[in-house]
């Protein structure tokens, strides 16, 4: 009574970004040149502040010189007292102050900007959310290069939000973000191929991407890169691969790893079958809420496999996966829970559904 996590497509975290900054400390040729009012001194002060280079890191500081720059049109400037409003940092936080900075140094054609831009419309943070206009912008950082709003285009097309759904042109964009390194574009290119969406469906190819993005340590493309193992499908079926990777994406708290490791130690494939760790691995999924972990959870306190055989602790986990779960699974894991309520009495039946109400998701490792 198993049931498999399926390849997964995420979305990008959300967030205004800066540009980080190495190099030597400010000289005092430097600071003179910035008290004396030369714009680009000051913002080489204000990085020197915000990235603690040669003196101690002090936002407050940081934002006060990235202001007098940016008060005489220096778009990096902007950018960065934009990330200070929109973040709080040595400023009192406000988003449309960000806003407003943001949109001054874009129309200078800042691709940070324009990226932080397309950001504001997609949240609706002071402005209305409107994709198109999202998507515009985006799309002006996305065509000097900028990784992380090619991404975002790629993404806009493949929802169709702000744009028609266009599948192929998601590709495309996802390979121009995939190809200078960005794991979230390497990982969903590697599910357009799995999928055959927007291209041939290719299966090595998809294996091809995802191990890149699995390389740089994104735990989704761990996980689909360990389906692919255990599927065989673009590679050898080997199922101690499948764990291998399942293990590393569920050791960063990926519920749908866990609940496939679990699946492996269950079943023996790629270990020596140990139901105690299957229902450790269920557990961890289960406690954020993943309903096929739930339901198998449920399983082994039915069977009494690796847990003590408990039918208030298997009525309430089922309970849960039904609650979560949809179409014909809903119907399945509701038959389940409803088959082991034969075998309990009104009281326990009462309790597994006190500690159903009670429960709450843990949060990701």
């Amino acid at each position: 009574m198993t049931r498999r996590v399926p390849l997964a497509m995420v979305l990008c975290a959300i967030t205004a970004i800066g540009r980080a900054q190495v190099g030597a400390p400010p000289s005092a040729d430097v600071r003179k040149a910035a008290e004396s009012g030369n714009a680009a001194a000051q913002t080489s002060l204000g990085d020197a502040y915000y990235f603690g280079r040669g003196v101690p890191k002090d936002p407050t500081e940081a934002a006060g010189w990235y202001r007098k720059a940016a008060e005489q049109g220096d778009a990096y400037a902007q950018v960065h007292l934009g990330v200070a409003y929109d973040k709080g940092e040595g400023v009192t936080q406000d988003s449309a102050e960000a806003v407003r900075w943001y949109r001054k140094a874009a129309e200078q054609g800042d691709a940070y900007a324009e990226f932080n831009l397309g950001l504001v419309n997609v949240i609706g943070r002071v402005v209305t959310q409107d994709y198109a206009e999202a998507v515009r912008w985006f799309r002006k950082a996305a065509d000097q290069g900028d990784s992380d709003a090619q991404y975002e285009v790629g993404l806009a097309y493949d929802r169709g939000e702000g744009v028609t759904q266009d599948y192929a042109e998601a590709v495309r964009w996802y390979r121009k973000a995939a190809d200078q390194g960005h794991p979230d574009a390497q990982l969903n290119l590697g599910v357009e191929f799995a999928n055959g969406k927007g291209v041939t469906q290719d299966y090595a190819e998809a294996v091809r991407w995802f191990r890149k993005a699995a390389d740089q340590g994104h735990a989704d493309a761990q996980h689909n890169l360990g389906f692919m193992y255990e599927a065989g499908q673009g590679v050898t079926q080997d199922y101690a691969e499948a764990v291998r990777w399942y293990r590393k994406a569920a050791d960063q708290g990926y519920s749908g790893a866990q609940s496939n490791l679990g699946i492996m130690y269950q079943n023996g494939k790629g270990v020596t079958q140990d139901y105690a760790e299957a229902a450790r691995w269920y557990r961890e999924a289960a406690e954020q809420g993943d309903a096929a972990a739930q339901y198998n959870l449920g399983g082994m306190y039915i069977d009494g496999h690796g847990v003590t055989q408990d039918y208030v602790e298997a009525h309430m986990w089922l309970n849960l996966a039904g609650s979560r779960a949809s179409g014909g699974d809903q119907k399945k894991y509701s038959e389940v829970r409803d088959s082991v309520a034969k075998k309990m009495t009104p009281q326990q039946i009462g309790e597994a559904q006190r500690r159903a109400r009670e429960w709450k998701p843990a949060t990701a490792k």
